[in-house]
């Protein structure tokens, strides 16, 4: 089946490349226009239904109307003398709200969206006055608007919204200042626009320098990240594409995630092409291109192959998680690779088959004979070769060492934030100085009615009583009832902000339990609320890491045993991505936790880089295991044959080590510093694995297990292809092994 794909794919290039020229940028067009329409950024709604907030979340839909895609936004009025306002500017206030709730916004339609097909996000927008601050500096208005708040769109009217508040209350000589919900996200996405262009060029152009400096070519730096970009794109438009189809929803960060992962894993698999491509064509001088270039994808195909569906397969078992995120991030990630796998096995064979010799214009590097020296991927395979204890050693020394930082590690399950510098934030400590830090954004109890009886205003009361005895409850606003009085809403304004770990504590803890045991009999109440939601979502992950780790390890092992046919080769992989991974989370905790002295690590990081190190990083142990079979098929000491593997599989693994942490390294800048741990440990993760994993820690154990490496399946001799069926060596190949042999 690889073969044949590969086959078909240098005998008919250009077809496949047309064909994946017009599929690819008409589904990436498609799937940038339609992405918004999958997405959506309610935590509650991933959370089960047996959860506390998922349950007040329901209430609050069934009975008070709301929706799932409300944007609430809070504005600050005040006068711009400092000032306490007056009847007057009250007036005024309640006047502009009454009018702003009657003008409609108009979305400015911009190039990048499409009519009839992005979402229009005009509307009315709902503006009422919440409350004014007891020493009267100012007062608050409630502004609700419909749509997705990570949507261009949505923040352009969001924008229209700000500046004709912001022009109407300067007609009446009054300032005002706008935080929370979209107010957030806007600025955020604001302030980190300039910096994300920039570090999006940095990255690039560090892809284009490494392909530069190792090829020494214009076209082997180009090509591949052209092509890449290409697959990528088309790979989140198939995504979005089964999400509308099948009816789920995305989490706004998985089509980042997406895209960041497939630039490095598609980049990685190319360059594995380029390098055995290259090496052919060196042995191989007088051959035509197009027979080499079916060859070394046949080849290379296969180990691909192996190690995209071990991708496919680890991120297949968060379909067992609990938390809907993880639920959709896992397949979504798994029909991602599919996609560039197809690519791998079909575009990429077809542009080597089309370029040939010339994809490595300018350099000179395809005359290099077989005696040359050996160079650092060279003198590395001599030295784990002939120290292959000490390469061991060391290298579990240095893992073990980093995974130390895992004692003390404690889970951060902060929302966030928004940055100190911006203006949203700047209202909201403004906010703060006068009311309850959660004014903004309540922490909501709704009280329901067994049977659908009508409520009693006096056992409400005595919720909201219990409620207002809670330490760290500022104050609990009179309760409000649905139109046939079924339910009823109770807003608890925290003193402290409804993002923070306290928060979280303080409503899983003691209002949870305050409300349990005054909710009267035959009265449900659930609590719900972004501090609510986080403290359900932490319950629900951890769960989730107790189910997922074992699975996935489980089942990676198996696909190992099966692809390398052995049983102790899989042993060794195992143990050292475990220590890498154990390494890579130890080193974070020490950078973020114990140095840096933040809460602790982000509660994703742990499954989020289990997965990414496990299965990325065994992406370069099955390349560095199917080179180490095949050299030891050739013959002669055990010893050699590693030699020759590292020789000739270093440079493939260190560049792609470096292209990928690269582009996992981009996230490390994020102003969420969730974001910037996950981009930190899955950078060092990725080159821990490619260059002390891959490069030493294995090559060595194979040099001291030999041939037993494959036990109970020992490598036979004699080159094997793809098909595991016999062939011939080139001549000029015999020489190079040889001459390698001597020197190890």
């Amino acid at each position: 089946m690889i073969r044949a794909l590969t086959g078909f794919s240098t005998r008919r290039p250009w077809r496949v490349i047309v064909v994946w020229a017009v599929l690819g940028i008409f589904v990436t067009l498609m799937g940038q226009a339609l992405v918004f329409r999958v997405t959506h950024t309610d935590s509650a709604g991933f959370l089960p239904a047996q959860y506390d907030a998922a349950a007040a979340l329901r209430v609050a839909r069934e009975e008070f109307g709301a929706e799932p895609d409300v944007d609430a936004v809070t504005v600050l009025v005040a006068r711009r003398d400092g000032k306490p306002l007056e009847d007057a500017d009250n007036k005024r206030v309640e006047a502009v709200a009454r009018e702003l709730s009657a003008t409609r916004l108009e979305m400015p339609w911009t190039e990048e969206q499409i009519r009839g097909i992005s979402e229009d996000y005009s509307q009315v927008p709902r503006v009422a006055l919440v409350t004014t601050a007891p020493d009267g500096s100012f007062a608050l208005l409630g502004a609700r608007l419909r749509g997705n708040s990570t949507d261009p769109g949505m923040q352009s009217v969001y924008r229209v919204f700000h500046d004709r508040a912001e022009q109407e209350f300067r007609e009446a000589g009054l300032r005002t200042g706008f935080t929370g919900g979209l107010a957030d996200v806007v600025d955020r996405a604001d302030a980190e626009e300039t910096t994300q262009i920039v570090v999006g060029l940095l990255v690039v152009g560090l892809i284009v320098l490494v392909n530069v400096l190792v090829f020494r070519s214009v076209m082997a730096a180009f090509i591949p990240l052209f092509a890449v970009s290409v697959v990528g794109g088309a790979a989140v438009g198939t995504v979005v594409g089964a999400a509308l189809l099948a009816g789920f929803e995305l989490d706004p960060g998985t089509p980042a995630m997406i895209s960041t992962v497939l630039i490095g894993i598609g980049v990685d698999y190319f360059l594995f092409l380029l390098f055995r491509f290259r090496e052919e064509l060196r042995r191989r001088p007088e051959e035509d291109h197009r027979l080499v270039a079916a060859d070394v994808s046949g080849r290379v195909g296969t180990a691909v192959t192996s190690a995209a569906l071990t991708i496919v397969a680890a991120f297949a078992t968060l379909g067992v998680a609990t938390f809907g995120h993880f639920r959709v991030l896992g397949p979504s990630v798994a029909v991602s690779v599919l996609v560039m796998l197809v690519a791998s096995l079909t575009l990429m064979p077809a542009l080597l088959a089309v370029t040939g010799r010339k994809m490595f214009w300018p350099s000179r590097t395809l005359a290099a004979t077989a005696g040359q020296r050996p160079g650092s991927a060279g003198r590395t395979g001599e030295l784990v070769a002939r120290r292959p204890v000490l390469v061991l050693a060391a290298s579990v020394a240095l893992l073990g060492a980093l995974a130390a930082g895992v004692a003390g590690v404690r889970m951060d399950f902060g929302a966030g934030g928004t940055p100190h510098e911006t203006a949203a934030a700047a209202t909201a400590r403004e906010i703060a100085g006068a009311l309850p830090a959660g004014v903004s954004d309540p922490t909501t109890v709704y009280v329901t009615a067994d049977g659908g009886r009508v409520l009693d205003a006096a056992e409400v009361g005595v919720v909201q009583r219990a409620l207002s005895g809670v330490a760290g409850v500022g104050e609990v606003a009179a309760p409000v009832f649905d139109a046939d009085r079924t339910a009823a809403r109770l807003d608890a304004y925290l003193t402290v902000d409804s993002q923070s770990q306290r928060a979280r504590d303080l409503v899983a803890g003691p209002v949870r339990q305050a409300v349990r045991e005054a909710t009267p009999a035959g009265l449900s109440a659930h609590v719900g609320g972004t501090a609510a939601v986080f403290a359900d979502v932490a319950t629900a992950v951890d769960r989730d890491l107790r189910t997922v780790f074992p699975v996935a390890a489980a089942l990676i092992a198996l696909i190992l045993v099966v692809l390398l046919r052995s049983l102790a080769a899989p042993v060794v992989l195992m143990l050292a991505v475990g220590l890498c991974f154990a390494a890579t989370f130890g080193a974070s905790a020490l950078v973020f936790q114990h140095l840096g002295g933040e809460a602790g690590v982000t509660f994703v990081l742990p499954l989020v880089l289990f997965l990414f190190v496990v299965a990325l990083g065994t992406d370069y142990n099955i390349l560095i295991s199917d080179r180490l079979r095949e050299e030891m098929a050739h013959g002669g000491s055990a010893r050699a044959a590693v030699a020759r593997a590292v020789r000739h599989t270093a440079p493939a693994i260190a560049t792609a080590g470096v292209v990928l942490a690269a582009s996992f390294g981009s996230l490390a800048v994020n102003a969420d510093p969730g974001t910037r741990q996950l981009g930190f440990a899955m950078a060092l993760g990725i080159l821990l694995s490619a260059f002390v994993v891959s490069l030493l820690l294995v090559p060595a154990a194979a040099a001291l297990l030999g041939r037993g490496m494959w036990w109970p399946v020992r490598a036979t001799r004699g080159r094997r292809d793809g098909m595991d069926r016999a062939v011939s060596e080139p001549q000029g190949r015999r020489a190079e092994d040889l001459q390698a042999s001597h020197r190890s």
